[in-house]
């Protein structure tokens, strides 16, 4: 396979499952969205696809050579300042909104980074467990949060139950 077209399938490959993940977030009406995280894990990628092949033809002296994780990492570094643009502290609530979010688009880097790479498989296993990750993760909590009332509301019973039983007496 020609390597434009290698390249060419990595971008597409790492943008379709920054999507997925990106969709998920949409769905829920989250911060960071299907374009945001569509965008990070192409852009990720073609960092990682420029900065590994994109200087080929350069002739380098002896004592030079290319490192291509220093692209990797400002990506990272990048990554995070996206990231801190979606964590919210609310003084009034006392919480932090935002940090699943932008644990998301970190993640999504990471799986553009990867795509780049051409690590395909890694990249798709990772993106389908955040999903996983995600919506279980939801379902528990929504589960958890559930069960805690239920048992509030039933502590709430007995003690008005206490209540009434020390007030017959």
């Amino acid at each position: 396979m020609d390597m434009t077209w290698e390249f060419i399938l990595r971008i597409f490959v790492a943008a379709m499952l920054g999507g997925a993940i990106g969709l998920e977030r949409e769905y829920r009406a989250k911060e960071a969205g299907l374009r945001t995280h569509f965008l990070v894990a192409l852009g990720s990628a073609l960092f990682m696809v420029v900065s590994a092949y994109g200087f080929d033809g350069i002739k380098l002296a002896e004592e030079q050579r290319w490192d291509i994780a220093r692209i990797a990492a400002q990506v990272v570094t990048g990554i995070g300042f996206i990231g801190a643009g979606t964590i919210i502290f609310h003084k009034a609530e006392n919480v932090i909104r935002g940090l699943t979010t932008a644990a998301g688009v970190w993640v999504t880097a990471a799986i553009g980074l990867a795509c780049g790479g051409g690590m395909y498989v890694l990249a798709i296993v990772s993106t389908a467990l955040v999903l996983l990750g995600l919506e279980v993760f939801n379902i528990l909590i929504r589960w958890m949060s559930a069960r805690r009332r239920k048992k509030l509301a039933e502590y709430r019973e007995s003690l008005k139950n206490d209540k009434e039983k020390s007030e017959s007496k």
